[in-house]
C-alpha cells in the first residue's frame, strides 16, 4: 500500500496544489471586506412592476472589479473547468486521489500503530 501512496502522490502532488491554491484563494476572495461599489450594488433595487420569472435566481449583478470579482474566475480555475473536459477530469481524478491518500494513510499508521503493539511497546496513538 505504501508504494502505491507513493506513486500516486507523485502524479497528482501538482494538481492537488493547484486544487489547493485556488481554493484558499477562491475563499479570500469570497470573504474580502465588500467595496462601496459592491454595497451600491447590492443596495440596488429593481426597476418597478419587475418580478423575478418562476424557478429563477434573480440577483443583483456580481462585481467585476475588486477581490469579489474574482470568486467566478478562481471557481472555474479550482474546479479544472478553464482548461475543458481534460481539466475537470484531472480534476475529478485528483479528488479521488486525496479520498485515496486519506485512506490510504490511515490504513499505513493503524498497521503501524498494530505492529508497534504486536512487539511489546506501549500502544500510543503518537510516538518519536
Amino acid at each position: 500500500m505504501r508504494r502505491w501512496h507513493r506513486w500516486i502522490s507523485l502524479v497528482f502532488a501538482v494538481s492537488l496544489l493547484w486544487i489547493a491554491a485556488t481554493g484558499v484563494a477562491s475563499q479570500i476572495a469570497a470573504n474580502w471586506p465588500a467595496g462601496e461599489s459592491e454595497k451600491a450594488a447590492a443596495a440596488a433595487v429593481p426597476p418597478a412592476g419587475f418580478e423575478c420569472p418562476q424557478g429563477w435566481r434573480c440577483l443583483p449583478p456580481r462585481p467585476k472589479e475588486g477581490m469579489r470579482g474574482l470568486v467566478g474566475t478562481l471557481h472555474h480555475l479550482h474546479s479544472g473547468e478553464t482548461f475543458g473536459p481534460a481539466g475537470t477530469a484531472i480534476s475529478l481524478a485528483s479528488g479521488l486521489a486525496l479520498l485515496f491518500f486519506a485512506f490510504s494513510g490511515l490504513w499505513m499508521y493503524v498497521r503501524m500503530w498494530r505492529e508497534r503493539a504486536r512487539r511489546g511497546a506501549r500502544a500510543r496513538w503518537f510516538w518519536k
